[in-house]
């Protein structure tokens, strides 16, 4: 098999993006925040044969989840992150609350009261956005809006979604 290119990897990062979403979206709501490394599949299995029977030979991108990330200093800990050669891009994890554009606007600058203020607000959404970015380029994210009952929810996907986070996401490839 051909060596993956940057730009395969790049294609199958909003599958990888869906991919953890519905993955965490598995064990329920109120989940804390999470990392994922992304390792190209075809690298995890000629360094790992024996993950053949448990890896997706065809997915060009296997997260692999790492520890949980504290939710209240997420800009810290994600300063604190470097990655091995072997990983190819990494995916954050978070729920958040969504605002109408117009409450958002009315936020307070304080990011403490924002944040409460936000999880006040009557016409407040909880979410679950993944972001994810490569080591080469490319970025993808996921967000699914909370459901009343035990439908899954609206999910949308849109790179401009999380545009700090991907920011951030990627300063944890700088060298």
């Amino acid at each position: 098999m051909p060596p993956q290119t940057p730009e395969d990897l790049a294609a199958a990062l909003p599958s990888a993006a869906r991919e953890i979403e519905e993955f965490v979206g598995a064990a329920g709501w109120d989940q804390p925040t999470q990392v994922f490394a992304l390792v190209p599949t075809r690298q995890l299995l000629a360094a790992e044969p024996g993950l053949a029977d448990q890896l997706d030979p065809d997915s060009p991108l296997t997260p692999i989840a790492q520890e949980s990330l504290p939710a209240e200093d997420l800009a810290e800990a994600l300063g604190r992150i470097a990655w091995p050669d072997q990983v190819s891009g990494c995916a954050l994890v978070q729920e958040i609350v969504v605002l109408p554009p117009e409450a958002e606007a009315e936020l307070p600058g304080d990011a403490d009261e924002a944040r409460r203020v936000a999880a006040e607000h009557p016409e407040r959404r909880e979410a679950r956005l993944v972001a994810a970015v490569l080591r080469d380029g490319g970025e993808a994210c996921v967000m699914r809006l909370r459901a009343e009952g035990a439908e899954g929810g609206e999910v949308i996907q849109d790179p401009r979604l999380a545009p700090n986070l991907l920011a951030a996401l990627r300063a944890t490839f700088a060298e």
